[in-house]
């Protein structure tokens, strides 16, 4: 089923580029990720797609399971919005219940081994996202964390509510920031998306637009009232004013009191002169983030905050590109595995790392991760100019 609707499936972008496809990575991966997994009907429901006046919904379907991000969802997500491009005037996405989505559903990548093909479509669709043609809102409403900023953050609008919360909490598991994080953290004000990343902490409401990953707050219970009037916009200067028409002042940032000690910890150069900072202040915040950081994989601390620092002067593109190598190599390393043990299959919350510290872990080992791939297994863009 899946198949039948993409094949026939030719927008104008997608047939401009369709001789540089013939010999694109991500299309062999994508077809690989299709036929190499048997969908039930109730996982082809995972996404839904409805259209209203005009713009295009997407409904991230999955509630039990915070809407985190599936094998059918993304193979179903890539080509209608390549579709929609060309055909509505805006696209919106939500998720069903109270999460917009909680990442990528790890237990079932891992169960299935398509994680190569998983990273590849996630990452064009990412890319995709962030040069999209036409405006894309995303109602980060509830849960909001890894590959949930990555369908989110790089669209043009980004919708907080009180109920939004967000995190990049990789470093947990063994991997480090993707979906673009090592683009967009870097960029976030003092510092703030290094010492996100290192330490999973998480903002919520409306300290997620004051930040700057959402560029608007409005209340929950005012999301139909927002949807309805978006669908009858016509252009981007329609869709600006009336999300600033529904934009709901916010008030001071919640962590504003740590705000100088996280620009001044954070801006360092290396994880041990950021911990050196942090033990010098000596107050509790400083000594709970010590302890977060510590209890963080070793060798995806320092790989993450190398990656956060070359991302800072990348483009999106660029940054994506980078990820996927450090993804194939960390997704395939043993810490990977054991962080996945640890925090959801025996859930004991005792990973053993290895390497056990940061003190173990050299630069020269963590430049082997940045490594270019074989070229034939380089992360390859549907757009063969980005």
């Amino acid at each position: 089923m899946i198949i039948v609707s993409f094949i026939p499936f030719k927008s104008n972008r997608f047939a401009a580029e369709l001789d540089y496809l013939t010999d694109l990575t991500v299309l062999i991966t994508f077809f690989k990720c299709i036929t190499g997994y048997n969908m039930t009907s109730q996982e082809t429901n995972e996404v839904l797609f409805t259209t209203s006046d005009n713009a295009g919904i997407i409904i991230l379907n999955r509630p039990k399971a915070l809407n985190a991000l599936s094998i059918p969802i993304l193979v179903n997500l890539l080509p209608k919005l390549l579709e929609w491009e060309t055909k509505k005037k805006l696209v919106i996405i939500k998720g069903a219940g109270k999460s917009f989505c909680a990442g990528g559903d790890i237990k079932q990548v891992a169960r299935t081994g398509a994680y190569v093909e998983f990273t590849s479509v996630e990452y064009n669709i990412n890319n995709l996202i962030g040069h999209y043609g036409i405006p894309y809102i995303a109602f980060i409403d509830g849960i909001t964390m890894g590959g949930g900023l990555g369908v989110s953050v790089h669209g043009k609008y980004r919708v907080a509510t009180e109920r939004t919360i967000i995190a990049m909490p990789e470093t947990k598991i063994g991997l480090i920031p993707d979906v673009g994080g090592t683009y967009f953290l870097p960029r976030l004000p003092f510092h703030l998306g290094v010492y996100l990343a290192l330490t999973s902490h998480t903002l919520t409401g409306q300290d997620v637009q004051i930040t700057g990953i959402a560029t608007h707050f409005v209340s929950s219970d005012r999301l139909p009232e927002l949807e309805k009037a978006l669908c009858l916009c016509t252009n981007d200067s329609d869709v600006k004013a009336t999300l600033d028409k529904f934009h709901e002042t916010t008030s001071e940032l919640s962590i504003a009191p740590h705000i100088k000690d996280i620009d001044f910890c954070f801006s360092a150069a290396s994880i041990d002169e950021i911990i050196f900072r942090l033990t010098s202040i000596n107050n509790k915040w400083s000594t709970d983030t010590i302890k977060a950081i510590n209890q963080m994989c070793p060798t995806s601390i320092k790989v993450a905050l190398a990656a956060l620092q070359r991302g800072a002067q990348q483009n999106l593109a660029q940054c994506l590109q980078m990820e996927y190598r450090l993804i194939q190599r960390l997704a395939a390393s043993y810490n990977f595995k054991e962080g996945v043990r640890a925090l959801l299959i025996d859930r004991d919350n005792k990973p053993q790392w290895s390497p056990r510290s940061l003190v173990e872990v050299s630069e020269n080992y963590v430049e082997t991760y940045f490594q270019r791939l074989p070229e034939n297994e380089e992360l390859k863009f549907l757009n063969s100019k980005l």
